[in-house]
């Protein structure tokens, strides 16, 4: 809007006295102030409010006029209130300074100036940016992509003055229209938002990290918002969706800004859902990858494999890499929600590097799943002048950034464990390495808390070298463990080893292992204890729980 509108609505109740040429120019806001150098808050288009209650003397006009020219606003407005008018001397530094000049009736409160301005500006940048917003959609949806998220947030910038980040679940930055996040305020904006996801919260979500204030707006998968209908459960979507963190408290917000927000979610989950086809290539190399490795394939079968994987992931690759298997397993209790596909769309997160902004760094990651577990191919690829891999995977790192927004998603009813093999340079280490993976998994999962890992270094001391145990030690162990309990089966019918193996797979939780034996959970407390109680072992001690399932594996 321009001056020339304020000064023309009377109900403002504003006299010009000076600047009469300068009357086009756009006023972009508004702001009160009665410091002495207000420069720290001027950005430049504002229509300034003044009591002048910082003028001591003639002498300090000039000097307050000078800052506020030099800071580009579009006017002043001084109130005649407290004085009972307008001192000459700030008349002369306006006009000096070619700086518009109001005086506010005394009946007229600063508030009525401010709420107008405001609704007036931001209505007329809401609408413009609408425009643009919905010409941006239309060309997303009907053709190549616009240009991504990036130029969406710079529309909001430009057009609303609002700075703002696109997050992954983990809280990683994806895109942000100006300086990145931290990191830290990042992870703490991810766990706000999973927390008040799995609470049932609607949208926007408003939280305030060291003194700002943040409104983050859900951002749903398949061109629809995470707040809509369109899941069946909200934890089959909660640890893949992104996030819209906007600097700013949109509590007060009316509905048109809202709604518009809600629009550029849309736009962005457009983009997301172009970037999620763009993984069928590599998911499917994966998953052709596994399929050749678990059913015994020829190590030449799956090397020509893995020479038409490595281009894909790594681009520009001379020779095949080394390669690391990742394998994830996210469990919910109740055992109704499928955790294998939610593995993968978080395991292809987890695994990019947390201080890398973009969503293309999550292309080079390959991640197939099978049944509940999801399986991921890393290609490393060799260091200048080395024939070793380069920098290789470790489970505790993988999460160390990741731990706090995953353990708010998770909420009180899932469970994420992660295991990471060695690296390995050929086709016949693969199969290997993703038993490996999988060993240190079940590792983890023998672990307490929301959030476990472990790594292919874990296992040295005893699932690597089982192979190498004497017949006669492998017997005696198993026995010792094991033929307790089939004799009292033999005797009683009582089924203690399937309830075992079935209470260690479901990694100690009552709830799942009683719905898979289709049991009671009072009955499988009842053989558990039986178990403890012929054994002399305490099944909720980690050493315990691994003794069981190593004595299984050897039987």
């Amino acid at each position: 809007m321009r001056l020339r509108a304020l000064l023309e609505t009377e109900a403002l109740g504003l006299r010009l006295l000076g600047g009469e040429e300068e009357l086009d120019r756009t006023v972009r806001g508004v702001m009160t102030t009665d410091l002495k150098d207000p420069s720290r808050y001027l950005s430049g288009g504002e229509l300034v409010l003044t009591g002048l209650a910082w003028r001591q003397n003639p002498a300090d006009s000039e000097p307050f006029v000078r800052i506020l020219a030099s800071a580009g606003v579009a006017g002043l407005a001084a109130g005649e209130a407290e004085i009972g008018g307008i001192p000459e001397d700030l008349v002369s530094a306006c006009l000096r300074n070619r700086l518009p000049l109001f005086a506010v009736n005394e009946d007229v409160a600063f508030a009525t100036i401010t709420e107008y301005v405001v609704r007036q500006v931001s209505g007329e940048r809401a609408g413009d940016l609408a425009a643009v917003v919905d010409r941006h959609r239309r060309l997303m949806t009907s053709g190549p992509a616009g240009g991504g998220p990036d130029v969406v947030l710079d529309l909001l910038t430009t057009d609303l003055d609002l700075r703002a980040w696109v997050l992954s679940p983990t809280g990683r930055q994806i895109a942000g229209a100006g300086e990145a996040l931290p990191p830290g305020v990042c992870a703490a904006l991810a766990s706000e938002h999973l927390a008040a996801v799995r609470t049932g919260r609607r949208g926007p979500h408003r939280i305030s990290i060291q003194g700002i204030t943040y409104s983050l707006f859900p951002i749903g998968g398949n061109g629809r918002a995470a707040a809509g209908a369109g899941a069946r459960d909200v934890r089959e979507s909660v640890l893949s969706d992104w996030l819209l963190a906007v600097e700013a408290d949109a509590g007060d917000w009316p509905a048109e800004r809202l709604d518009l927000l809600q629009g550029v979610t849309q736009l962005i989950a457009v983009e997301r859902d172009r970037r999620d086809a763009a993984r069928t290539v590599r998911r499917r190399l994966a998953q052709e990858v596994l399929e050749l490795v678990q059913t015994g394939a020829a190590p030449a079968e799956i090397a020509a494999r893995l020479r038409v994987a490595a281009p894909v992931l790594l681009p520009g690759l001379g020779a095949a890499p080394h390669w690391q298997v990742v394998v994830a397993r996210v469990d919910w209790e109740g055992g109704d929600i499928p955790g294998g596909p939610v593995a993968q769309s978080l395991l292809e997160e987890i695994l990019v590097d947390p201080g890398v902004s973009g969503p293309e760094p999550s292309d080079r990651i390959a991640v197939a799943h099978a049944g509940d577990e999801a399986i991921a191919l890393v290609p490393l690829p060799a260091l200048a002048g080395e024939e070793g891999p380069g920098t290789a995977l470790h489970a505790d790192a993988l999460l160390a950034a990741v731990r706090e927004p995953l353990a708010a998603g998770l909420a009180d009813d899932g469970r994420l464990t992660l295991g990471v093999s060695a690296a390995v340079h050929s086709a016949e280490g693969l199969r290997g390495a993703l038993e490996e993976a999988r060993h240190a998994r079940r590792v983890a999962a023998a672990r307490p808390g929301r959030v476990c890992a472990a790594g292919h270094h874990e296992l040295a001391s005893h699932v690597l070298l089982l192979p190498f145990v004497p017949d006669d030690v492998r017997r005696a162990f198993t026995a010792r463990l094991l033929d307790p309990l089939r004799d009292y089966d033999r005797r009683h019918r009582a089924e203690l080893i399937p309830t075992l193996e079935a209470f260690l797979d479901c990694d100690g939780s009552w709830t799942r292992c009683a719905t898979r034996l289709h049991l009671h959970v009072n009955t499988l407390r009842y053989r558990v204890g039986r178990i403890e109680q012929l054994t002399a072992r305490d099944l909720s001690r980690l050493e315990d729980k691994l003794d069981f399932f190593l004595a299984l594996r050897m039987s």
